[in-house]
């Protein structure tokens, strides 16, 4: 029942990334490996800090939720990506395109917030050692990872809510790999402002200001270091940190240059590649990075490789 060219959608078509077919067939091979690879990576992270004792640390502890977070993340789009790479028609159900925009909107919030809290643990690490065991208990650290998730959720929800409940045009085409909140807002047949300044203050909110916490606690940290007087305790100081800053560049990174332009809004082309580097790069590359800069979890690798290796050779003798 269409009216004043409104309509109720019962399901949208996703353009993707591309019509061709060979070329569709070769980004489903390689997405689909790295999502494997996704998956593999960071659920063995998960593993490993549950194994090892020297592991169960307030670090590690925000680690285990952010690899949750990245899987779930990279869940809730490539999935659905790979299907539509193999199909005909991109379709993808009203409710279903209401679930991908709430769960990917929630752990991408999720993550930005984890990541500043990340950054103060390794503030209270490098510049209060002494007090760092009664600082970050394991009640706060179990708080501050519940308000992440509480507070990611709650935004992707009201935001969920406020697009969704806007009125629909006929056109029922997404150019988008994914339920992205502006790719749906286009679709509306009415004013949208509203909804693109609840977007503006949710990013300030969910990106900007976890952004600046992590730039506070790095001045801080940055400032410490300095005043260490021995190189080698510089280095030590500065390598607890590496893993972490690292991911933050990545993350804070490609957001700010994608949506922190000034007089400019960023292009479909931009979305797209935002989404696949949150939903499929970054995923990825987490675990590789904690586990290759990291001395403390190469050992517990050396050490799960050792048990298993005896393991092993117990079983060929017997």
């Amino acid at each position: 029942m269409e009216t004043n060219n409104e309509t109720q959608m019962h399901e949208f078509i996703l353009l993707g990334l591309s019509g061709d077919q060979d070329t569709q067939i070769s980004l489903f091979i390689l997405f689909l490996l790295m999502y494997l690879v996704t998956v593999l990576g960071n659920f063995l992270i998960i593993v490993l800090i549950r194994l090892d004792s020297r592991l169960h640390t307030p670090m590690y502890f925000f680690l285990t939720n952010l690899s949750f977070v990245d899987v779930s993340y990279a869940t809730s789009i490539v999935p659905q990506l790979l299907a539509h790479f193999l199909a005909t028609h991109k379709v993808i159900p009203f409710l279903g395109c209401a679930a991908q925009l709430f769960f990917s909107l929630g752990l991408g919030g999720t993550e930005f917030l984890l990541l500043a809290v990340m950054a103060y643990d390794r503030y209270v690490a490098v510049c209060n050692p002494l007090r760092y065991s009664v600082i970050m208990h394991s009640g706060l650290c179990t708080r501050l990872a519940i308000a992440s998730w509480v507070s990611g959720s709650i935004n992707s929800l009201v935001h969920t809510a406020i697009t969704f409940q806007l009125p629909m045009c006929t056109n029922k085409y997404i150019d988008h790999i994914a339920c992205e909140t502006l790719a749906v807002v286009r679709l509306a047949c009415v004013d949208t402002s509203s909804n693109k300044i609840a977007i503006m203050v949710s990013s300030i909110v969910l990106l900007m200001t976890p952004f600046f916490l992590v730039l506070l606690s790095y001045i801080q940290i940055i400032s410490t270091i300095l005043k260490i007087q021995s190189t080698e305790g510089r280095w030590k100081a500065f390598h607890t940190c590496a893993s972490h800053l690292t991911m933050v560049v990545l993350c804070y990174g490609m957001a700010i240059f994608t949506y922190i332009q000034p007089h400019s809004s960023p292009s479909v082309l931009q979305e797209k590649l935002m989404s696949l580097f949150y939903a499929i790069l970054t995923p990825m590359l987490n675990p590789m990075i904690y586990s290759l800069r990291n001395k403390e979890v190469k050992g517990a690798w050396q050490k799960l490789l050792g048990k298993f290796s005896g393991f092993a050779s117990k079983l060929a003798t017997q």
